[in-house]
């Protein structure tokens, strides 16, 4: 199959070759088709569907933003844990479109789970249904606009004639570019590990590049693996995993309308019986599924749009986990800190002004910042032995690390996210031209 090229040219991007993306290839029980609903001026791949003929256990994160897209809606309405399809429109959000969008979901639906169960009656030569709550929907795009219904309802049979159950990369990199909005580059990741003595997949795509702050951030995640990991199981790890993956991620610190993570477990793997999250046999599970949402995090952080450089900023020995968490994101969110590493300018003063605001209780004769391996202040002073110069020539690299010492306790957090450049004012003062 090959890719849309055209894709990669719209997004302007120049860096991006097959090449630099893990090799994701077959998972037993996902079919993906991908293709252009027109939703776009210029032709691109728009619609995307994942579909599980035999179902998938599934488990969800929402955005907490208190204003919803018509999809979050539908999605947390649906009684039940167990999926057959998931449908994912770019270009338009489907938020503040009210009872109109809502019933544009619905009709989709509707439409979408008639076609599936003629088609999977006949694959499978018995008669078989796809329900209403076994469809769930992702959207991504431009806020308050009327949500293209018929296009979609319209571009159905083609979606389920593309239906491809035999996934390679090209197929993956194809879905992942299909979801993107303003990103440059397509955001996939891949781990395999064992529970008991067999081995089992983890897939992910996200799309992701402005509008990202948590909980959750502007983006669309989506997991995929062949374990048979019962729903509730499903939903614990995927909450315990997200707080240091896509939890710990910043743009630009504004919180999305449409954000959502998934996990769907088609159930094909043959291992040992999981029916806890505690089960010492899903110990390498969940440190892969941490590996798979930070790859895909990370990668969100690093393509934020307009960035030069990818930014940590990792805060240690706090006091607790929040102190921690509320410092590194008051740097991750400070325009200031953001505009200086752009600049390449080691202006540590902007550093200590975001720590001072985190209203965080300090012990300034303690604390410590360093910028890569190059210390700023030690013991609440400037470090005898700083050169400004050094810092300044570490910063003009593609890749800032940022450490903060509180010195006070044991806990720590690492927040990710990028520099603040001319180019994000022009990316979103454009968005909609």
């Amino acid at each position: 199959m090959p890719i849309n090229i055209k894709n990669f040219l719209l997004s302007k991007s120049n860096k991006s070759k097959i090449g630099d993306f893990q090799d994701l290839e077959h998972i037993d029980g996902v079919g993906i088709s991908v293709i252009s609903a027109n939703l776009y001026k210029e032709a691109r791949d728009d619609l995307v569907l994942f579909y599980f003929r035999d179902g998938a256990n599934y488990a969800s994160v929402y955005t907490q933003s208190k204003i919803i897209s018509e999809n979050i809606k539908w999605n947390l309405s649906l009684k039940g844990n167990s999926a057959k399809a998931l449908i994912v429109n770019t270009r338009n959000a489907n938020a503040f479109t009210g009872k109109l969008g809502f019933k544009g979901i619905s009709q989709i639906a509707e439409e979408l789970s008639k076609k599936l169960t003629i088609k999977m009656s006949e694959d499978e030569e018995k008669k078989v249904s796809v329900k209403l709550n076994e469809i769930l929907f992702g959207s991504t795009g431009t806020i308050a606009e009327k949500f293209p219904t018929e296009k979609i309802i319209k571009s159905i049979p083609e979606l389920l004639e593309k239906i491809k159950y035999t996934q390679n990369k090209y197929l993956w990199i194809k879905a992942a570019l299909g979801i993107m909005t303003t990103d440059l580059v397509p955001k996939l990741a891949m781990e395999e590990c064992n529970i008991g003595n067999s081995e089992v997949k983890i897939y992910g795509i996200a799309k992701g590049s402005g509008m990202i702050f948590p909980n959750m951030a502007t983006t669309l995640g989506y997991v995929f693996t062949d374990a048979d990991i019962p729903p509730g199981v499903l939903k614990k790890l995927l909450k315990k995993n997200i707080e240091t993956t896509f939890n710990a991620i910043s743009c630009d610190g504004d919180t999305s309308t449409n954000d959502m993570v998934t996990i769907f477990a088609t159930k094909k793997a043959k291992h040992p019986k999981i029916s806890s999250i505690n089960d010492d046999k899903l110990k390498e599970f969940d440190n892969s599924l941490n590996l798979v949402l930070l790859n895909l995090a990370k990668r969100i952080a690093a393509d934020g749009e307009g960035s030069s450089k990818f930014i940590s900023i990792e805060v240690v020995n706090a006091k607790t986990f929040i102190d921690a968490k509320k410092i590194a994101f008051s740097i991750a969110n400070s325009p200031l800190v953001k505009t200086a590493i752009s600049g390449a300018d080691p202006n540590f003063g902007r550093i200590l002004m975001a720590i001072g605001k985190a209203n965080v209780n300090l012990n300034l004769k303690k604390l410590g910042i360093s910028i890569g391996d190059i210390k700023i202040i030690e013991k609440g002073q400037i470090f005898s032995d700083y050169q400004e110069i050094e810092a300044v020539e570490y910063m003009r690299g593609e890749k800032i690390d940022i450490t903060v010492d509180l010195n006070i306790g044991n806990k720590k957090f690492t927040a990710y996210t990028m520099d603040l450049t001319k180019k994000y004012i022009e990316i979103n003062a454009d968005y909609r031209s």
